[in-house]
């Protein structure tokens, strides 16, 4: 079952809630990234979209990936310098943990509410207050873990 085309409606419910528009082109960059199932970079996200329309430029790429990142229905990977659709849905005050093979670059999204209660918790200990986070956690993933033990 293809579930692109439910998420990009719920994307679009998610967005007119806010009294913001899912753009053509910001619907074409957030079904080009929920198709991967992975991470992509800006410059792989545009060579796509030039395909189709030969025109498209830089800067309507990272206006796109903007508003998606704002709305919380993508992740920027600072890591990778790479951008990945949003594993956990669409809810306010989403706090996920991208788990990110350093073999493969799958990107896992787990929920870490625990772990991001602590972090708020000792941040405010510290008088320090978190504005913003993407909390990227690199390691292993099995598949390549059973393909290191093969």
């Amino acid at each position: 079952m293809n579930t692109v085309p439910l998420a990009l409606q719920a994307a679009q419910q998610w967005c007119l809630s806010r009294g913001e528009k899912l753009t053509d082109s910001r619907r074409e960059v957030l079904a080009m990234l929920l198709q991967a199932g992975g991470p992509l970079k800006a410059y792989d996200i545009l060579a796509s979209l030039q395909k189709a329309k030969p025109t498209a430029a830089p800067p309507t790429v990272y206006r796109a990936l903007d508003f998606l990142v704002s709305m919380g229905l993508v992740h920027r990977l600072e890591s990778l310098n790479a951008f990945v659709a949003c594993e956990h849905g669409l809810t306010p005050h989403h706090q996920g943990v991208l788990l990110i093979c350093q073999r493969c670059h799958q990107v896992t999204e787990v929920a870490g509410t625990a772990s991001m209660r602590q972090l708020q918790q000792d941040a405010a200990a510290a008088q320090f207050t978190i504005t913003a986070h993407e909390l990227e956690i690199k390691g292993v993933c099995h598949a390549c873990q059973q393909e290191a033990t093969a």
